[in-house]
């Protein structure tokens, strides 16, 4: 099931499904140890018994809506149940100082008064194994325990100043057993203290419900490295209270956001709504420790080799981007220490990384055709370093600059200078940046263009004058190397790629939405260049998916989530192509009533958003379903960048 909320602080990351259900629990890294979600697909769950009748909140029976509240970061869930006769309010944060997880819950009677039961499940695989696992139930801190080795979670709740009545602790998919859960469904529980292996827990809450008067339960999962640090952490808020770590929680996102947000007064409600969870979701997907993880949404295990919990330099320096056009420079600033203690000897980066700056896994060969070959995307080097110039812009931070100059900047310059085929002046092949071809792609070519470029200016700025000339050259020769060698004059189109086999250019001419935004991104060409506008409108002629639902595929024939309708369209659409293409024709625009017209893409964005205010990474192009990394990081930062640009673009017209 598909997030449809993520919380954090850089340590912890917590996933709730559209029902409010914790379905990820991230700790102590963003992407790192996901200690609910597991390849079982566990998730914990939430229950209400009323008056002899009982639901879990996976029933039909609740009309459910959660979204996020607005211009602070935090979860608001809505859940009506009318044959129960109940409604209740969600108010959920992760703690910005701690890692503890708090909840609020008011519940009230829809008709009568009447006597309740609000039941918590909890259900983890520490380490992302179910094998030794404890659940106990502890005296001294009325409360539940999860632990392993270096990892302890504790289960709280308090209903007017009294903690939980009723609790158990069992195991579940394991021995014939379904769950402790099941035990709660007729309203109570047998109070079972202890049980190792894979073990789940419930505790439950009794309630007097009254018609039209809230009555309001606070839960807390607190999570450590030792069991010692979660009592710690639960005596913290027993002496701070539930309610003063909700409110300060949501007091510092807010001013994270900032009352002089770009947006304020400037976009509609629901343009403002999703620029703001997209700012929520990048930044509790940026661990603290520099990485920015591509997406926590654990059931992507269940389709394929492995989840997009990983740090993709391209993925994750598009979202650093993003905040700094926001003002946190200093998030953006701990990723390019991370890039600059990753980085290779030889000055590139490898396909991806875990937020331990340790590799990620990879498909990407070391041999092809009997030869060694660097199994990287060359574009990830280039993007880091161009983006590394819209930081300094942004942050004016010199000193940060001189201290990675040498390690990062000109290690990553002289490679990307001495990467070039002399035969075409483009950079030597390497995977293109949808991870599938191998050769030299336009768009490649076009971020390492932007990228010598960009070292260029830091060379500029520090008077590194062979540095600068050395980058400069080389940028110019790749983009002559660009027009001479991707560029089909006839068709008015950049190739995807070429390939030299035995001196001879191979040319893949799939018609590829990231071959035209690389020249229009890096500056190979220039907005009113009539072959940009005549690649785009071709591009876009080809690419667009004629359906009720719309937007942009990424390439010709792209079978990625859509093996059934191959053929019928040219891929799915995908948020990350139509902002591309938005942000083009934002850049185009000469007036206001073409910016207007550029404005419907950002409201097509809106449109197909989750009703959360979450992007996926593709859209069904028949249903709209939002399918694949739910949320995507990626997607959300181009419609921040976007959005920007918009707002850039108006300022100039008014």
């Amino acid at each position: 099931m598909a997030r449809s909320v993520v919380l954090g602080n850089g340590n912890a990351l917590v996933g709730l499904d559209a029902r409010g259900q914790v379905r990820d629990f991230y700790f102590p890294f963003v992407g790192l140890e996901n200690h609910v979600g597991g390849e079982s697909g566990i998730y914990h769950r939430i229950g209400v018994w009323a008056d002899g009748k009982f639901a879990w909140f996976d029933d039909e029976s609740w009309q459910i809506t959660t979204r996020y509240g607005g211009d602070t970061f935090h979860n608001l869930l809505s859940a009506r149940n009318e044959k129960l006769g109940v409604e209740l309010e969600f108010d959920d944060v992760v703690y910005n100082e701690k890692n503890i997880l708090v909840r609020k819950v008011s519940a009230r009677s829809l008709s009568k008064p009447c006597s309740a039961k609000l039941f918590f499940h909890q259900a983890f695989q520490i380490y992302e194994s179910h094998r030794g696992d404890t659940a106990y139930f502890d005296p001294r801190n009325s409360s539940v325990i999860h632990y392993k080795g270096r990892r302890a979670f504790l289960v709280n709740a308090f209903h007017h100043d009294q903690p939980f009545d009723d609790y158990s602790v069992g195991v579940f998919e394991s021995e014939g057993l379904e769950g402790t859960f099941r035990d709660a469904e007729d309203g109570k529980l047998s109070k079972n203290p202890i049980e190792h292996g894979q073990v789940d827990s419930v505790i439950g809450l009794s309630m007097n419900l009254e018609v039209d008067k809230w009555d309001v339960v606070y839960y807390w999962l607190a999570a450590g490295k030792s069991i010692e640090e979660v009592f710690e952490l639960n005596s913290y808020v027993l002496e701070k209270t539930p309610e003063h770590l909700l409110r300060t929680t949501k007091d510092f996102w807010k001013a994270w956001v900032g009352k002089d947000s770009p947006i304020s007064g400037l976009l509609d409600e629901n343009l403002a709504n999703l620029f703001r969870s997209s700012l929520f979701v990048i930044r509790a997907h940026a661990d603290n420790n520099g990485a920015i993880i591509a997406s926590t949404d654990y059931d992507m295990l269940q389709y394929g080799h492995d989840t997009y919990s990983y740090m993709w330099p391209r993925d994750a320096s598009m979202a650093a981007l993003a905040l700094d056009k926001i003002g946190d420079t200093h998030i953006v600033e701990r990723f390019f220490d991370f890039c600059n203690d990753v980085i290779t000897a030889d000055g590139y980066f490898m396909h991806k990384y875990r937020p331990d700056k340790s590799l990620g896994s990879s498909w990407h060969p070391w041999l092809r055709d009997g030869r060694l070959e660097l199994p990287i995307q060359e574009d990830e080097t280039a993007l880091t370093i161009a983006v590394l110039w819209e930081h300094y812009r942004a942050s004016k931070d010199l000193e940060f600059v001189e201290n990675v100059y040498n390690s990062l900047i000109k290690k990553a310059a002289d490679f990307m200078s001495s990467y070039i085929n002399p035969q075409t002046g483009l950079p030597h092949p390497s995977y293109d940046l949808w991870e599938e071809k191998y050769g030299t792609s336009t768009f490649t070519a076009g971020a390492v263009y932007g990228a010598l470029t960009a070292a260029g200016n830091f060379a500029n700025l520090l008077g590194k004058t062979q540095d600068e000339e050395r980058c400069r050259k080389t940028a110019e020769r790749i983009k002559e190397g660009i027009m001479t060698s991707l560029y089909d004059e006839k068709t008015g189109l950049f190739h995807k790629m070429i390939n030299m086999t035995d001196g001879h250019k191979v040319v893949d001419k799939t018609v590829d939405t990231s071959s035209v935004y690389g020249i229009f991104a890096f500056g190979v060409l220039g907005i009113d260049d009539p072959r940009l506008e005549r690649a785009v409108n071709e591009t876009e002629k080809i690419l667009s998916i004629k359906t009720e639902v719309g937007g942009l595929a990424r390439y010709e024939g792209d079978t990625y989530y859509n093996p059934e309708e191959s053929g019928k369209i040219p891929g799915n659409p995908w948020f990350i192509t139509h902002l591309w293409m938005a942000k083009y024709h934002i850049s185009r625009a000469k007036n206001k009533e073409e910016l207007d017209k550029a404005r419907e893409r950002l409201e097509w964005v809106v449109k197909h958003a989750s009703p959360s205010g979450i992007l996926s990474e593709q859209i069904d192009p028949w249903s709209g379903e939002l399918i694949s990394a739910t949320p995507l990081t990626w997607s959300h930062a181009e419609f921040i960048l976007a959005t920007l640009l918009y707002l850039e673009k108006e300022k100039s017209f008014s």
